[in-house]
């Protein structure tokens, strides 16, 4: 069986975050949100999602296929459901496909629903919107805490440390905690594979720091938050996501926000994320090109990949940064930055795509990666859909 993840029309609400990946690359507890379905199909998968991202993100088809909605964290449930689906027949609940078989051929609208369909209607997490990624972390964590960390024996933590909860943490091999208070008494704490917690950190779980990642001395990391791969993070964060190759690695506080991958907070940035008047938080919507209301009283900052700002930036409560912004200057920035911008408060222009690529290439030669063809094309096509477009 060959298993495929689709893009559904939540994509275009996922924005900043999905310009450069399909959503089922976005990270949400431990792993991202392939990453889940591989470990439970023990399968690899492939994407049907935007052509410009079809290089790095190519389709792959088999003699029988099985489409699965990327935006769908799995369950064993469902996961047993989706593997017992026959030809034609479709998993779904009252608002979405889950999955389908469409045998041989993948040309097929991925809306269509043929009329031998199953209803799932064990509980399970889906994406909408970008905010999603941090209000469900919790739960995500747990699960993925569950799912990685089953029948497996955690590497032992040095005495130094002063731990609450011991039988809910479990540390990869290689990983390095010293003279660090880890509590998950409140939630799991997973420490990946040759990460580090320098010394005099305070953690509270559920927490989920990735392999090769750092925290940085004295950081105060509250749940639900994840530090993706090879992020470094210092100062204090609540709540947050942050998807990897990402630095946040001094003083400062970041508070139920999405970081996606290759930006840098300069030091002492800070974010708001409650309003004074404890009114919900609105917040920039890509396909309705204005701010719509999250619901939420908690909301920080959402930045797309390759973003960076400079020290003492302070973000407003909800505030929405496209992809490769370089923000910076005094005073609280403006809520909704699009793509590609250079400046700050006073003004701000276009951010050309020559620099971004020069800034990529010594950005990513730093963590020993190449920006290749692949990612230059990527990331110029991304330039050329939001070039002039300022709700993009």
């Amino acid at each position: 069986m060959n298993y495929i993840l689709f893009d559904d029309s939540s994509r275009n609400n996922l924005l900043p975050l999905t310009f450069v990946r399909p959503i089922a690359d976005i990270r949400i507890g431990i792993l991202t949100i392939r990453e889940k379905w591989e470990k439970y199909l023990g399968e690899e998968t492939s994407t049907i999602t935007e052509s410009y991202l079809a290089d790095k993100f190519p389709i792959k088809e088999g003699n029988q296929n099985i489409l699965i909605n990327g935006s769908v964290c799995p369950t064993p449930e469902m996961v047993k459901a989706v593997k017992e689906l026959k030809i034609n027949e479709t998993l779904n609940t009252e608002e979405y496909i889950i999955a389908m078989n469409v045998g041989e051929d993948i040309s097929g609208d991925t809306k269509f629903n043929p009329e031998n369909s199953h209803n799932f209607s064990g509980e399970h997490m889906k994406l909408k919107n970008t905010y999603d990624i941090f209000s469900k972390n919790d739960k995500a964590i747990r699960d993925d805490f569950e799912l990685l960390t089953k029948g497996k024996k955690s590497a032992k933590l040095s005495d130094s440390n002063n731990v609450i909860g011991a039988e809910n943490i479990f540390v990869e091999e290689g990983a390095s905690v010293e003279f660090a208070t880890l509590n998950a008494k409140t939630g799991p704490i997973y420490i990946g594979k040759d990460s580090e917690i320098m010394e005099n950190s305070v953690i509270r779980g559920p927490f989920a720091l990735c392999h090769n990642a750092v925290i940085k001395m004295a950081a105060k990391i509250y749940g639900a938050t994840t530090i993706g791969p090879f992020s470094k993070i210092g100062g204090e964060v609540n709540n947050s996501v942050i998807f990897g190759h990402s630095n946040k690695a001094h003083d400062g506080f970041l508070g139920n926000s999405v970081i996606a991958e290759w930006c840098n907070l300069g030091s002492d940035t800070n974010t708001s994320n409650l309003k004074n008047t404890y009114e919900p938080v609105r917040l920039w919507n890509y396909p309705q090109s204005s701010f719509l209301s999250t619901g939420l009283t908690f909301c920080g900052l959402i930045m797309g990949d390759h973003s960076k700002c400079g020290i003492n930036t302070m973000f407003n409560t909800g505030t929405v940064v496209g992809v490769n912004c370089n923000i910076f200057g005094s005073g609280f920035q403006r809520n909704y930055i699009p793509s590609f911008r250079w400046g700050g408060t006073g003004r701000q222009s276009n951010y050309q795509i020559d620099k971004a690529f020069e800034v990529a290439k010594i950005v990513y030669g730093r963590r020993g990666k190449e920006f290749n063809k692949v990612e230059q094309n990527l990331l110029k096509a991304v330039f050329d859909l939001t070039a002039g477009n300022k709700s993009y």
